[in-house]
């Protein structure tokens, strides 16, 4: 947004507002109560004998505790942020449009009716993980479901990273919606000089959604080619993972530099991903803009950004990631190449300005717009 023109204000909803110099900031509010529950989630969560609070992976329920929660939210958080942006809107003046980006939507009811109105401003809901956000699915383990107790007719537009979600979210309520999808820096996410480590990586944190694929990319080709050696980054991994050596926490700083230390990196998308038309991730574009060797799980509408067998190999099972492994080992310069490939695609058409330039065309704003 900054390189686009753009005076960005940000607000954080969980953390403590981080100043950089691509945008001017805003504390939280609620900054306690956020990290208060984070602390209530994990107790129980090991009280549970777990890392994490779980929920099943389709048509999880709308709890009794998670209707508790709600309403002490709307008691008691969801006035202080009202106050917080009518503060800041005030403050400000001018305006030209309020982005609430993966905040849970309930949680912010009728704060941008009540706003729209008193400053004539637009608001705009940028959700980045449909189709998991959705009811349906009801999001990670680490979050909240944000539909549930929402309206999203409320906001003027919905943004978010999937075209094939568009109808669903139209379903529950939204004006218009409008897909813009996940890209890479690519002057951060860029090939690094560095020795090889490994012949096959994954990076990630959790296999919910994704287990059957990690059990063929993974697990069962790990056993197969015993001259092959796989590596998984993150954690939380309680599936078929094979033989493949577990490196932990990858920090975001040196991730283009572990990235390039792997002759095949792997893009395993989550099946409620996977399995919706055109529902971008980070993570191919990351990888991409990388110069990296990418195969990947099936990914319904991935060809709107990759060509597959030019800039991406997808496989569809073990045996054709088997195939695919010892091909792109055996010849390391047509590997090379299609890495090569895939990062001109990104400099092309995935970068974030042009993101950025995109996100201000829906919003209707001009280049020197204030955007909070």
């Amino acid at each position: 947004m900054h390189g686009a023109g753009v005076d960005l204000i940000v607000t954080p909803y969980r953390g403590q507002a981080i100043a950089t110099p691509w945008w001017r900031v805003e504390e939280n509010p609620c900054y306690r109560e956020g990290e208060a529950f984070a602390r209530a989630r994990a107790l129980a969560a090991k009280f549970n004998g777990d890392t994490l609070v779980r929920r099943r992976e389709e048509q999880p329920d709308d709890t009794l505790t998670d209707r508790a929660t709600r309403e002490v939210i709307w008691r008691w958080v969801t006035p202080r942020w009202e106050k917080h942006l009518s503060d800041i809107l005030t403050r400000e003046g001018d305006v030209d449009a309020v982005i609430v980006f993966t905040v849970p939507m309930s949680h912010f009811r009728g704060i941008p009716s009540s706003l729209s109105k008193r400053f004539g401003v637009p608001f705009v809901f940028y959700d980045g993980d449909v189709p998991m956000s959705l009811p349906e699915f009801g999001g990670m383990d680490t979050g909240f479901n944000y539909y549930h107790g929402a309206d999203p007719s409320e906001y003027d537009v919905v943004v978010s990273n999937s075209a094939g979600g568009s109808a669903r979210l139209l379903e529950l309520g939204a004006n218009r919606v409008e897909p813009v999808y996940w890209a890479a820096d690519p002057d951060f996410f860029k090939p690094q000089d560095v020795p090889k480590e490994h012949d096959v990586f994954f990076y990630g944190y959790g296999d919910k959604f994704r287990r059957d694929a990690m059990r063929e990319l993974v697990g069962q080709p790990s056993r197969e080619l015993e001259d092959v050696t796989f590596a998984l980054g993150g954690g939380d991994f309680k599936g078929d993972t094979g033989s493949a050596r577990l490196v932990g926490d990858v920090p975001f700083s040196v991730f283009p530099r572990a990235i390039s230390q792997a002759r095949i990196n792997l893009n395993i998308t989550r099946g409620a991903h996977a399995t919706v038309e055109a529902s971008s991730t980070c993570r191919p574009f990351e990888l991409a803009a990388t110069a990296a060797t990418v195969v990947s799980n099936p990914h319904l509408g991935i060809e709107n950004w990759f060509t597959p067998g030019e800039e991406i190999v997808v496989a569809r099972d073990a045996a054709e990631a088997c195939d695919a492994y010892t091909d792109l080992l055996d010849d390391p310069a047509a590997a090379v190449e299609m890495g090569r490939r895939a990062r001109e695609r990104v400099l092309d058409e995935h970068t974030y300005e042009r993101r950025a330039r995109q996100l201000l065309d829906i919003v209707g704003a001009t280049d020197a717009s204030r955007v909070g």
